[in-house]
């Protein structure tokens, strides 16, 4: 029998109904830990970071020239690699980019807009399981993009994949530092460590238990939970299918992989796939978990019905065999468009971000971008005639409010 679960629609609710992210316990252990960070600063950052990252070291800043060595060490294969990922990124991220705009809303009124980047931020960069040098790329370059003068990476291990490709980048200030010391210590700022506007990128329950309480403290991307894809097929290549399912089972034992079609036969094709994928797959005790508890592929009656489930469940991931199912989607972090447009591919090199929505956040916002890094601030002006038109307006809604002191201060410039 298959490890991965063949289920009928009717399990649709069960299997599509997302695991809760367990963070009152890991908000429980790091509620200390922010306020040991935002009360005694290096001191309690230093003994979290010997505690938990095993930091040998006096600072927790690493140097230009440690970054520099990492870059000399990696393979011209790599850094190559790192140079057209970098550029497809950064191609994107222009398209995001807000552009200032102004218009004349009546005549003499004039109203607007200006795009000014934040000051300093801060991107988390995952080094346990598996070292994200990618997330590295999709946090950092949307920020270059953006015009952010401070941008700061940390990352708990010195792994040479991670500071080197910083160094690369020409990203300066970096920091070995992980967990929610490492969160709280970019919210409050130290005196090692500067205080930044926004912090981005994933990282384990610790981390989003710290995000979660620290947003408004500091500006956030997202509280990320587990990873997961959601695929809509009703034909296709069982192998590519299976591949793509296991590159998400891949990443962790709480990820999810599920695939919906109307094909009894192609369910049961990519099922057998991916046992015997699993069988040479490095990965395979994390991915096997993974597609043991988490994943499955469900049975619906058409395509469209697949399209009303996924909406349901706003997938981090979405991938689809065609443009037509476009105009039934509403919810998705990214989405995938065709048999030879793998989640891989975005993962790393294609140029739209990476670091998206979780746990049906689909809902209400899309994946980092270059937008998230910069402020759009208003702009008026008026003539004395276009605020002697607008007055009766102004003072109506005002008095209306019991603002007599707003009303007021409009009357007096019509005198």
């Amino acid at each position: 029998m298959p490890l991965l679960r063949i289920l009928p629609r009717t399990k649709a609710a069960s299997l599509l109904k997302r695991r809760q992210v367990q963070l009152d316990d890991a908000i429980a252990v790091v509620r200390p830990i922010l306020e040991a960070v935002r009360k005694d600063g290096d001191k309690a950052l230093m003994a979290y970071a010997k505690q938990f990252d095993n930091l040998d070291r006096k600072s927790p800043r690493v140097s230009p020239q440690e970054c520099e060595q990492a870059a000399n060490s990696l393979t011209p294969a790599f850094v190559k690699a790192v140079k057209t990922a970098a550029a497809n990124i950064r191609a994107f991220a222009k398209l995001q980019l807000p552009k200032a705009a102004s218009v004349e809303l009546t005549p003499g009124l004039q109203a607007g807009y200006i795009v000014r980047p934040l000051d300093t931020i801060a991107a988390y960069i995952p080094s346990g399981r598996y070292p994200l040098p990618s997330t590295l790329l999709m946090t950092t370059q949307p920020a270059q993009v953006a015009g952010v003068p401070n941008i700061c990476v940390t990352s708990p291990r010195f792994v040479p994949e991670i500071f080197g490709t910083a160094h690369l980048l020409g990203v300066t200030n970096t920091f070995l530092l992980g967990g929610a010391h490492a969160i709280a210590a970019f919210a409050y700022g130290t005196r090692t460590v500067p205080k930044a506007d926004r912090i981005v990128g994933p990282g384990n329950i610790y981390v989003a238990a710290a995000k979660k309480l620290l947003a408004g403290e500091v500006g956030i991307d997202f509280v990320a939970g587990p990873t997961e894809i959601l695929i809509i097929a009703a034909t296709g290549n069982p192998k590519w299918i299976a591949a793509d399912m296991l590159a998400q089972a891949e990443h962790d034992p709480d990820s999810a992989a599920i695939l919906l079609t109307p094909s009894a036969k192609l369910a049961q094709a990519v099922a057998l796939e991916v046992d015997e994928q699993l069988k040479t797959l490095p990965t395979a005790n994390v991915a096997r978990q993974a597609i043991k508890r988490n994943s499955a592929i469900l049975m619906v009656d058409s395509l469209e019905e697949a399209c009303e489930l996924s909406n349901r469940f706003a997938p981090e991931h979405l991938s689809i065999p065609s443009n037509s199912l476009l105009k039934h989607l509403k919810h998705a972090g990214g989405i995938f468009i065709g048999p030879h447009s793998p989640e891989a591919a975005g993962d790393y090199a294609s140029g739209p971000n990476h670091v998206l929505p979780t746990s049906g956040a689909a809902r209400l916002r899309g994946g980092l971008s270059a937008a998230d890094f910069v402020k759009v601030i208003t702009t008026q002006k008026f003539t004395s005639e276009a605020l002697a038109a607008l007055a009766p307006t102004i003072t109506t809604l005002a008095r209306a409010e019991g603002l007599e002191a707003h009303a007021r201060s409009v009357e007096a410039r019509l005198r």
